[in-house]
């Protein structure tokens, strides 16, 4: 593990090192680098691979203040710089795929290519933004109980023995960690027009169980990317479709990228 200092922030990441074309992958909301080792495991041999921690989450040291989404791909952004990286491919999981989104569109040049894993280009379902609200509220007044961690962790990993590696490490955050990364979720802007700005080749993977963003939003996503040429849909993948079915997407992956 290292560290960088970027933007008032000092990342946490890991670097796998070596030769192969560089990939950089951001993970989802409560989640942190560690929920891509068995994509580390499988893509290093051949690319050079760095997961980060994102603001708010993991071993990064977060300044606590307001943030979007456009803020966390300039940190992906500035992260490349510091590992003196001109161009990478750039992927993510669910948030991590929001702020990939946004780094193409900030910087096209930089982007060979994006890998979007169980994510979309939208706003939050208005439908589900009260119950979400209430999960941050009842997080920040009592913190990361047992009924609320239980939900939560249904609603992004969905498998009971994953389920308690995460639960585990949520435990251990304070009631205020919930506050501005969650502000940052919910309220993050649609970019779904300017999906025709992306260029890139773009591999959309989701998992056909996903409760918290479904399938037509990822094929809504494809649609709007010109180099997306469909979606490798996980049977029975949750929102960590690449945690719940790592050989499945760590084979879709391999695949998209030995293609560039």
């Amino acid at each position: 593990m290292s560290f960088a200092e970027i933007n008032g922030q000092r990342i946490s990441y890991e670097d796998s090192g070596g030769e192969g074309p560089p990939v950089i992958l951001a993970h989802g909301f409560l989640m942190d680098r560690e929920m891509f080792s068995p994509q580390v495991a499988a893509l290093s041999p051949e690319f050079r691979v760095i997961t980060w921690d994102e603001r708010g989450f993991g071993e990064t040291e977060f300044d606590g203040e307001p943030f979007t989404y456009w803020d966390s791909a300039d940190d992906c952004l500035a992260l490349l710089d510091h590992l003196g990286i001109e161009r990478a491919v750039v992927g993510g999981m669910s948030q991590g795929g929001f702020l990939s989104l946004r780094a193409a569109l900030t910087a096209p040049e930089r982007v060979r290519a994006l890998v979007l894993i169980d994510t979309q280009a939208g706003v939050e379902d208005p439908q589900r933004l009260p119950a979400y609200r209430q999960m941050q509220q009842t997080w920040l007044e009592v913190g990361p109980v047992d009924e609320l961690v239980e939900t939560i962790a249904n609603l992004i990993v969905g498998d009971p023995e994953l389920n308690q590696v995460w639960i585990e490490k949520w435990r251990r955050l304070s009631p205020e960690s919930m506050r501005t990364p969650a502000d940052c979720l919910f309220e993050r802007d649609d970019i779904t027009d300017r999906l025709g700005e992306i260029e890139c080749p773009a591999l959309v993977i989701h998992g056909t169980a996903d409760v918290s963003i479904e399938m037509p939003l990822a094929e809504q996503l494809c649609a709007g990317l010109a180099g997306c040429s469909g979606v490798v849909r996980i049977e029975g993948g949750t929102h960590a479709s690449n945690l719940t079915h790592p050989a499945e997407a760590n084979a879709a992956m391999l695949s998209f990228l030995r293609g560039l």
